[in-house]
């Protein structure tokens, strides 16, 4: 009698994780599942722990290649072509599945008579242990989409793991996995939502992902291998595919949808990263992606944030030191070093108006509204120019501020360095107008003189700058030189690290070990704390109330 689902991992040299991930199948409580391991021709010893487990459980099928695909998707249809099960879902060596994703899935299927269901993703950093959620906001409500044109943000889900297919559906629509190509998951994906007459969403979480951004480089996965001219070839290749494959199949319209996914998230990952490549990387991904930037839909230009636009645009106009520049800027509110203004009283990104028609709506930023915010909202950019550190944790500061709007009177202006770490530090210093619209000073960060609990401290944290103008306050972010040397040394008992934030914006930043007493008393004060905090916070809050009245 043939099983209910076919729960297929795929490994490569992945002996170490693999038995972890097939216990998770294991752990299913939909018990009548059949658990195959494609086995990408592995070198290591993957296959004799393969051999192992599918000894210790008669669902499990161990398949091996004849050779090795360099790819996801050989493995995933040797499965597809072996499976017995009507329904099958796919896992990666790494990954997990929770223990009631194949039920979740399997109920959503049978009650929509839908071609796939979907449900949520939950993403753990290995180094942090923090979760979070894949596009949850695909994953509020449980629902029946009929078909990707009722809902076509739903090609932000490019994952072809959090799904469980009919095997009907595969059959009919002659649906495999493309071979030989890295993203083969967003081509089959966007495959499956075009030809799929309808699909289900549940919001349980439904997979499990695990991201290791510091393994070593050739244990990354290709998601992690971002700093690779190849990598950006082979997704700039994937889009391409799934374009002809929208216009083969009367999708056209699908188009401006498709290309927003693709500069929304695409795109954004590796331009988050152009702060930390060097000028010959960045030469070489503008030679890669721009050309197929220009073949994107205007209107799916005009849904991103102005931030974005405007280093998209910088980078189509070959202005590739600028984009660097605002790609620290990316998320943040922060302004540009200076703007220019036209005749027609257009105000664009940096010290010139564009020259290419098509990009003067990418790099007009006045819709920041740099000259009429309020000041407490006001857009400026504050820069260490240099760091001079010096004994006992002393770290001496040039700093530039950048008031493109002209919001701060040309003169003196008060300022205060702010640290968050442990009780804090507050310092107050002058910055002297140079010319209308910048400004510079100096100012001592004394990590010693930062207060601490008798607990200590350990975290990261990252200097901020405000200023004080007419009575209102502005806070923001405070960029180091991406060159400044790691610092690390003992401050006060802790252990001290001064850096550039490691990836981003490249902010000033700060790394608290506890050493000495406070790093032997603070395991001590973690079930004291879980205890006591909650009534002590209940007592306050009683308190609080009392003296109100």
């Amino acid at each position: 009698m043939a099983p209910e689902v076919t729960l297929t991992v795929i490994v490569h040299n992945d002996a170490h994780r693999l038995p972890r991930a097939v216990a998770s199948l294991r752990r299913q409580t939909l018990r009548d599942v059949e658990i195959i391991i494609s086995d990408d021709h592995s070198t290591d010893n993957t296959p004799q722990v393969a051999q192992e487990l599918a000894a210790q459980d008669p669902r499990i099928r161990f398949l091996r290649l004849p050779e090795n695909s360099g790819g996801c998707g050989a493995p995933r249809n040797a499965a597809i072509e072996v499976a017995r099960a009507p329904y099958l879902m796919f896992l990666d060596s790494d990954d997990e599945l929770p223990e009631d994703a194949a039920r979740t899935l399997l109920d959503a299927l049978r009650g929509s008579g839908a071609d796939f269901a979907m449900g949520g993703v939950e993403r753990v950093r290995t180094d942090t242990g923090r979760v979070t959620r894949w596009h949850p906001h695909l994953f509020g409500e449980a629902r029946t989409v009929q078909g990707i044109g009722e809902s076509p943000e739903f090609l932000f889900d490019h994952l072809s793991t959090n799904k469980m297919y009919t095997k009907e559906f595969i059959d009919r629509c002659d649906l495999r996995f493309p071979v030989k190509i890295h993203y083969e998951d967003q081509l089959f994906s966007a495959q499956a939502y075009c030809l799929a007459r309808s699909f289900a969403v549940v919001p349980e979480p439904v997979y499990r992902w695990y991201i290791s951004p510091y393994e070593a480089e050739d244990a990354l996965s290709i998601s992690n291998q971002r700093h690779r001219i190849e990598n950006v070839r082979d997704r700039v290749g994937v889009a391409r595919l799934i374009d002809t494959f929208l216009t083969e199949h009367g999708q056209e319209g699908l188009r401006p949808d498709k290309d927003y996914k693709f500069l929304k998230h695409d795109v954004r990952m590796y331009a988050g990263d152009l702060p930390q490549r060097d000028p010959d990387w960045i030469k070489q991904f503008a030679d890669e992606i721009c050309p197929y930037l220009d073949t994107l839909a205007p209107a799916a230009y005009a849904r991103l944030p102005r931030d974005q636009r405007v280093v998209l645009g910088l980078l189509r106009s070959g202005r590739l030191d600028e984009a660097r520049l605002a790609a620290r800027s990316l998320g943040r509110a922060v302004a540009p070093r200076e703007v220019t203004r036209d005749a027609a009283g257009r105000t664009f990104w940096g010290d010139s108006v564009p020259a290419e028609p098509d990009l003067v709506s990418e790099l007009d930023v006045r819709d920041l509204e740099l000259t009429t915010r309020r000041f407490s909202r006001a857009l400026l950019r504050h820069e260490i120019t240099r760091i001079e550190p010096g004994p006992d944790g002393v770290l001496d500061l040039s700093v530039r501020t950048w008031d493109p709007g002209l919001q701060l009177p040309v003169g003196p202006v008060a300022a205060t360095l702010r640290l968050a770490a442990g009780r804090g530090l507050s310092t107050s210093f002058r910055l002297d107008a140079v010319r209308p619209g910048l400004y510079e000073g100096a100012v001592r960060l004394n990590l010693a003189a930062v207060r601490m609990p008798p607990h200590g401290f350990a975290g990261t944290r990252h200097p901020a700058l405000t200023l004080t103008h007419r009575g209102e306050r502005n806070s923001g972010p405070l960029f180091a030189p991406l060159d400044f040397p790691r610092q690390r040394g003992p401050v006060a008992g802790h252990l001290v690290t001064v850096e550039p934030e490691g990836r981003g914006a490249g902010r000033l930043q700060t790394v608290w070990e506890r050493q000495g007493t406070a790093a032997r008393v603070e395991p001590l004060l973690v079930p004291l704390r879980r205890t006591a905090g909650p009534r002590l916070r209940r007592a306050r809050k009683l308190w609080r109330g009392l003296t109100k009245n």
